[in-house]
């Protein structure tokens, strides 16, 4: 694994993931929302943002952490692994929901988003988080399934496995 690329539902624990994954792996580790999101949830330009991505997946290893659907066949392209997490919504939801009231009430800081970007409720995040399953899982999955004979594809239903994975990482 040399370049890795992170995907799945908002709150599944991708950046979590990252992090821990980086600690065995020792690549750079680029959360996409820190280089897309400016200060005050401001979006990258869509062309600035596909500049971006383009730049950093030239690089020899990294691990690359986001959706970001409009990048994501570039970051495919120059992938050798993708993991998935595929856990269900209602974990990603409570997992959104400990992180805003992290955030706003106790102050906990993300290094995985821009700072300026302060924790808030968010009716259309939720929305999203509740409607991955029909609207996005179904095409990762084909896209995933699709990519098994050249790229190395990990999917994660639960974290027991993502706990294994990384035990095997340590033997």
């Amino acid at each position: 694994m040399k370049r890795v690329i992170i995907i799945g539902n908002g709150g599944s624990g991708k950046s979590t993931f990252s992090k821990k994954l980086n600690k065995h792996l020792n690549l750079e580790l680029i959360h996409l929302d820190n280089l897309f999101w400016k200060q005050n949830w401001e979006q990258t330009p869509k062309l600035e943002w596909r500049e971006i991505v383009k730049e950093i997946i030239q690089k020899d290893n990294w691990i690359i952490e986001g959706n970001f659907n409009s990048t994501l066949e570039l970051r495919i392209e120059r992938a050798d692994t993708i993991i998935f997490f595929d856990i269900p919504r209602f974990i990603c939801l409570w997992n959104a929901t400990k992180r805003v009231i992290k955030g706003k009430y106790f102050k906990v800081e993300r290094d995985d988003i821009t700072k300026g970007c302060n924790e808030k409720f968010d009716l259309l995040f939720y929305k999203w988080i509740w409607n991955y399953n029909k609207s996005v899982r179904p095409r990762y999955l084909n896209l995933l399934d699709s990519l098994k004979s050249e790229k190395r594809v990990i999917i994660f239903n639960n974290y027991r496995a993502v706990n294994r994975f990384l035990e095997q990482l340590n033997n």
